[in-house]
Protein backbone atom coordinates (compact mmCIF):
# COMPACT_ATOMS: atom_id res chain seq x y z
CA UNK A 1 0.00 0.00 0.00
CA UNK A 2 1.05 3.66 -1.02
CA UNK A 3 2.44 5.51 1.77
CA UNK A 4 -0.03 8.70 2.18
CA UNK A 5 3.73 10.34 2.67
CA UNK A 6 5.01 9.40 -0.62
CA UNK A 7 6.77 11.54 -3.01
CA UNK A 8 3.35 11.42 -5.05
CA UNK A 9 1.65 12.73 -2.17
CA UNK A 10 4.14 15.78 -1.92
CA UNK A 11 3.57 16.52 -5.34
CA UNK A 12 0.02 16.87 -5.60
CA UNK A 13 0.40 19.02 -2.03
CA UNK A 14 2.51 21.60 -3.82
CA UNK A 15 5.94 20.03 -4.25
CA UNK A 16 5.29 20.78 -7.91
CA UNK A 17 3.02 23.03 -10.26
CA UNK A 18 -0.01 20.59 -11.25
CA UNK A 19 -2.21 21.19 -14.50
CA UNK A 20 -5.17 21.58 -12.75
CA UNK A 21 -4.02 23.69 -9.66
CA UNK A 22 -6.03 26.80 -9.49
CA UNK A 23 -3.83 29.70 -10.24
CA UNK A 24 -1.82 31.38 -6.98
CA UNK A 25 -2.11 28.28 -5.55
CA UNK A 26 1.58 27.55 -5.28
CA UNK A 27 2.13 30.97 -4.34
CA UNK A 28 -0.03 30.55 -1.62
CA UNK A 29 1.48 27.21 -0.21
CA UNK A 30 4.91 28.83 -0.36
CA UNK A 31 3.58 31.31 1.79
CA UNK A 32 2.55 29.24 4.48
CA UNK A 33 5.44 27.01 4.63
CA UNK A 34 7.52 30.06 5.22
CA UNK A 35 5.31 31.29 7.81
CA UNK A 36 4.96 27.99 9.35
CA UNK A 37 9.07 27.66 9.06
CA UNK A 38 9.29 30.74 10.89
CA UNK A 39 6.78 30.04 13.43
CA UNK A 40 8.33 26.88 14.48
CA UNK A 41 12.18 27.99 14.82
CA UNK A 42 10.63 30.66 17.07
CA UNK A 43 8.80 28.59 19.32
CA UNK A 44 9.19 25.14 18.44
CA UNK A 45 7.06 22.27 16.96
CA UNK A 46 5.38 21.41 20.07
CA UNK A 47 4.47 25.13 20.82
CA UNK A 48 3.54 25.97 17.32
CA UNK A 49 -0.54 25.72 16.50
CA UNK A 50 -1.98 25.88 12.80
CA UNK A 51 -3.73 29.22 14.70
CA UNK A 52 -0.24 30.83 15.11
CA UNK A 53 0.50 30.08 11.71
CA UNK A 54 -2.73 31.10 9.87
CA UNK A 55 -2.22 34.45 11.82
CA UNK A 56 1.80 35.04 10.52
CA UNK A 57 0.98 34.01 7.13
CA UNK A 58 -2.47 36.02 6.88
CA UNK A 59 -4.86 33.44 5.79
CA UNK A 60 -7.90 32.41 7.84
CA UNK A 61 -7.60 29.25 10.15
CA UNK A 62 -10.23 27.27 7.68
CA UNK A 63 -8.24 28.02 4.80
CA UNK A 64 -4.83 26.55 6.25
CA UNK A 65 -6.77 23.50 5.85
CA UNK A 66 -7.28 23.34 2.37
CA UNK A 67 -3.50 22.93 2.15
CA UNK A 68 -2.86 21.08 5.43
CA UNK A 69 -4.64 18.70 7.00
CA UNK A 70 -2.72 18.35 9.98
CA UNK A 71 0.24 20.27 12.06
CA UNK A 72 2.35 17.07 11.60
CA UNK A 73 1.41 17.00 7.22
CA UNK A 74 2.70 21.13 7.81
CA UNK A 75 6.29 19.69 9.23
CA UNK A 76 6.70 16.54 7.25
CA UNK A 77 6.65 19.41 4.06
CA UNK A 78 8.80 22.01 5.14
CA UNK A 79 11.57 19.43 5.75
CA UNK A 80 10.82 17.02 2.56
CA UNK A 81 10.42 19.97 0.31
CA UNK A 82 13.94 21.42 1.92
CA UNK A 83 16.09 18.47 1.56
CA UNK A 84 14.30 18.11 -2.13
CA UNK A 85 15.46 21.05 -3.17
CA UNK A 86 19.01 21.06 -1.74
CA UNK A 87 19.33 17.17 -2.63
CA UNK A 88 18.25 18.43 -6.50
CA UNK A 89 20.74 21.77 -6.64
CA UNK A 90 24.14 19.72 -5.42
CA UNK A 91 23.40 16.95 -7.88
CA UNK A 92 22.98 19.50 -10.46
CA UNK A 93 25.98 21.19 -9.73
CA UNK A 94 27.99 18.13 -9.51
CA UNK A 95 27.27 17.67 -13.13
CA UNK A 96 30.54 17.53 -15.11
CA UNK A 97 32.43 17.59 -11.68
CA UNK A 98 35.02 14.59 -11.38
CA UNK A 99 37.49 15.65 -9.23
CA UNK A 100 36.93 15.04 -5.25
CA UNK A 101 38.05 17.97 -3.76
CA UNK A 102 36.02 20.02 -6.08
CA UNK A 103 32.64 17.83 -5.43
CA UNK A 104 33.35 18.39 -1.65
CA UNK A 105 33.86 22.34 -2.46
CA UNK A 106 30.56 22.31 -4.69
CA UNK A 107 28.44 20.23 -2.13
CA UNK A 108 29.73 22.20 1.25
CA UNK A 109 29.04 25.66 -1.00
CA UNK A 110 25.80 24.77 -1.84
CA UNK A 111 24.69 23.40 1.39
CA UNK A 112 26.51 27.10 2.77
CA UNK A 113 24.42 29.19 -0.04
CA UNK A 114 21.13 27.18 0.32
CA UNK A 115 20.82 27.56 3.94
CA UNK A 116 22.26 31.05 4.43
CA UNK A 117 19.11 31.96 2.12
CA UNK A 118 16.97 29.96 4.77
CA UNK A 119 18.10 30.09 8.15
CA UNK A 120 14.89 28.96 10.20
CA UNK A 121 14.60 25.94 7.81
CA UNK A 122 18.08 24.99 9.08
CA UNK A 123 16.84 25.29 12.26
CA UNK A 124 13.80 23.40 11.58
CA UNK A 125 15.35 20.79 9.84
CA UNK A 126 18.06 20.06 12.48
CA UNK A 127 15.59 20.13 15.39
CA UNK A 128 12.31 18.46 14.51
CA UNK A 129 13.43 15.48 12.78
CA UNK A 130 11.90 13.24 15.74
CA UNK A 131 8.54 15.42 16.02
CA UNK A 132 7.42 13.46 13.16
CA UNK A 133 6.32 9.90 13.34
CA UNK A 134 5.26 7.09 11.00
CA UNK A 135 5.65 7.95 7.37
CA UNK A 136 6.47 10.76 7.59
CA UNK A 137 9.02 10.52 9.82
CA UNK A 138 10.26 7.84 7.29
CA UNK A 139 9.74 9.35 4.03
CA UNK A 140 11.62 12.36 5.16
CA UNK A 141 14.67 10.24 6.62
CA UNK A 142 14.79 8.74 3.60
CA UNK A 143 15.74 11.81 1.74
CA UNK A 144 17.73 12.93 4.30
CA UNK A 145 19.68 9.73 4.31
CA UNK A 146 20.10 9.66 0.71
CA UNK A 147 21.90 13.48 1.37
CA UNK A 148 23.97 11.72 3.74
CA UNK A 149 24.77 9.06 1.04
CA UNK A 150 25.92 11.22 -1.12
CA UNK A 151 28.11 13.40 0.85
CA UNK A 152 29.59 10.74 2.28
CA UNK A 153 30.74 8.94 -0.68
CA UNK A 154 32.53 11.68 -2.06
CA UNK A 155 34.55 12.19 1.79
CA UNK A 156 35.30 8.04 1.01
CA UNK A 157 36.94 9.30 -2.41
CA UNK A 158 38.46 12.21 -0.92
CA UNK A 159 40.13 9.72 1.54
CA UNK A 160 40.72 7.39 -0.98
CA UNK A 161 42.12 9.72 -3.50
CA UNK A 162 44.45 11.93 -1.21
CA UNK A 163 45.45 10.15 1.89
CA UNK A 164 44.82 6.08 0.40
CA UNK A 165 46.75 5.13 3.92
CA UNK A 166 44.57 7.00 5.96
CA UNK A 167 42.29 5.29 9.01
CA UNK A 168 39.48 7.85 9.54
CA UNK A 169 36.04 6.46 9.60
CA UNK A 170 34.42 7.57 7.05
CA UNK A 171 31.08 8.32 8.77
CA UNK A 172 32.83 10.15 11.59
CA UNK A 173 34.45 12.51 9.35
CA UNK A 174 31.19 12.90 7.22
CA UNK A 175 29.02 13.79 10.39
CA UNK A 176 31.45 16.52 11.52
CA UNK A 177 31.38 17.89 8.58
CA UNK A 178 27.38 18.10 8.70
CA UNK A 179 27.75 19.25 12.28
CA UNK A 180 30.12 22.45 11.45
CA UNK A 181 27.47 22.96 8.74
CA UNK A 182 23.76 22.40 10.52
CA UNK A 183 24.87 24.36 13.78
CA UNK A 184 25.37 27.65 11.51
CA UNK A 185 21.86 28.76 12.64
CA UNK A 186 23.19 29.33 16.34
CA UNK A 187 25.62 32.20 15.63
CA UNK A 188 25.77 32.90 11.60
CA UNK A 189 23.94 35.73 10.38
CA UNK A 190 24.19 36.30 6.94
CA UNK A 191 23.48 40.12 7.00
CA UNK A 192 26.16 40.86 9.09
CA UNK A 193 28.81 38.01 8.99
CA UNK A 194 30.48 37.41 5.93
CA UNK A 195 29.38 36.28 2.63
CA UNK A 196 28.54 32.79 2.03
CA UNK A 197 30.77 32.18 0.19
CA UNK A 198 33.95 33.06 2.02
CA UNK A 199 32.24 31.12 5.29
CA UNK A 200 32.01 28.09 2.80
CA UNK A 201 35.49 28.62 1.95
CA UNK A 202 36.63 28.45 5.59
CA UNK A 203 34.52 25.51 6.18
CA UNK A 204 35.81 23.69 3.58
CA UNK A 205 39.84 24.40 4.30
CA UNK A 206 39.46 23.51 8.10
CA UNK A 207 37.73 19.99 6.97
CA UNK A 208 39.91 19.35 4.80
CA UNK A 209 43.43 20.35 5.96
CA UNK A 210 42.19 18.32 9.40
CA UNK A 211 40.95 15.26 6.97
CA UNK A 212 44.26 15.32 5.25
CA UNK A 213 47.02 16.49 7.37
CA UNK A 214 49.95 18.71 7.07
CA UNK A 215 50.67 17.12 3.75
CA UNK A 216 47.29 18.35 2.27
CA UNK A 217 48.17 21.87 3.65
CA UNK A 218 52.13 21.76 2.27
CA UNK A 219 50.57 21.30 -1.12
CA UNK A 220 47.75 23.93 -1.03
CA UNK A 221 50.55 26.21 0.24
CA UNK A 222 52.66 25.65 -2.87
CA UNK A 223 50.35 26.14 -4.97
CA UNK A 224 49.15 29.42 -3.46
CA UNK A 225 52.52 30.68 -4.24
CA UNK A 226 52.44 29.37 -7.46
CA UNK A 227 49.53 31.07 -8.36
CA UNK A 228 47.20 27.92 -9.09
CA UNK A 229 43.54 27.27 -7.76
CA UNK A 230 42.77 25.51 -4.73
CA UNK A 231 40.13 22.75 -4.42
CA UNK A 232 37.87 25.88 -4.23
CA UNK A 233 38.38 27.09 -7.46
CA UNK A 234 40.01 30.41 -6.06
CA UNK A 235 43.46 31.57 -5.82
Amino acid sequence: MESKYSERTFESAGGAVTDDAPGGYDERLNRLLAAATGVIARVGYEKASMRMVSKAAGVSLAGMYHYFDSKEKMLFLIQFRTFNSLLAGVRERLHGVSDPLEQLSVMVRAHVSYFAANMAALKVCSHELDSLSGDAYEETRRIRHEYYELTRDIVRRVLNGRAPGQTADVHIATMCLFSMLNWLYRWYDPRRGRAPSALANQVLQQFVHGLLGTEFAAEQAEAAESGEDGPDGEH
